[in-house]
């Protein structure tokens, strides 16, 4: 399989309200996470940052314009991968651990990690064989209600168990926009990694179906608007109580 240049590894994409996507875009697209760079008055916030297969910091000069905060949605390799590059680095307190010492199996790198994920490989000396994440601790832990302040803007942290037990959403009720890493997005949900819970996915869609949401970025897949996630979550609530 053909490799990527590292100057051509990520790309961007501007949204409104001055957040921009950073993506993978030779990931394949279930595998891709979605980056979210959200510019402040006083800071950024970068949330989640990807395989870290290539350095966020050199190739994405984005991250590096301004004081930045590194918020992890969770802890799965495709979300934490280049947090080590980043002074201060936020996260729930229930996976503080996995982000200080992210072996593969509590980051589902492994079994997931293997060249079938790439349409193109990353640059060498990237190995799918040998592939490990570098540990960060967290300069802060948030839980429910607890806010990221970037002096003008102010997201609320909202706890999302059922992916994974510290999972996050952030929401910014002044313009309803919702980051919501990976307990929703507009594709296939992830309900069965070792550590998910049934009961706590459920708990968190009920919670999250009647925001009021104008945007939703998710931690795959495209953004969407209010009808779109009204939608996502009635159909998926609707099935699991069928069932």
């Amino acid at each position: 399989m053909d490799r990527v240049a590292a100057r051509d590894w990520y790309a961007t994409e501007t949204r409104s309200d001055d957040i921009t996507l950073i993506h993978e875009p030779f990931i394949q697209p279930f595998f891709r996470c979605n980056m979210w760079h959200v510019r402040g008055r006083d800071r950024d916030m970068l949330v989640d940052s990807g395989m870290g297969v290539v350095s966020l910091r050199e190739w994405v000069p984005l991250v590096t314009e301004r004081d930045l905060t590194a918020v992890a949605s969770h802890t799965h390799f495709d979300h934490i991968g280049c947090h080590h590059e980043f002074a201060d680095r936020v996260l729930h307190r229930l996976e503080a651990d996995i982000l200080a010492d992210p072996d593969n199996a509590r980051t589902l790198a492994d079994p997931y990690v293997t060249d079938d994920i790439f349409d193109r490989l990353p640059p060498l000396p990237y190995s799918s064989d040998t592939y490990t994440l570098k540990g960060a601790r967290a300069t802060r832990l948030v839980d429910d209600g607890d806010a990221i302040d970037l002096g003008d803007r102010h997201f609320e942290v909202i706890h999302t168990p059922g992916h994974s037990p510290g999972g996050i959403a952030l929401w910014e009720a002044a313009t309803g926009t919702l980051i919501s890493g990976d307990i929703v997005y507009d594709g296939p949900l992830i309900e069965d990694t070792y550590h998910a819970d049934a009961a706590d996915y459920h708990r968190s869609m009920v919670r999250l179906y009647d925001l009021p949401v104008q945007v939703v970025h998710g931690g795959h897949f495209p953004s969407y608007g209010r009808a779109r996630h009204r939608e996502i979550i009635g159909t998926w609530l609707k099935e699991r109580e069928k069932a």
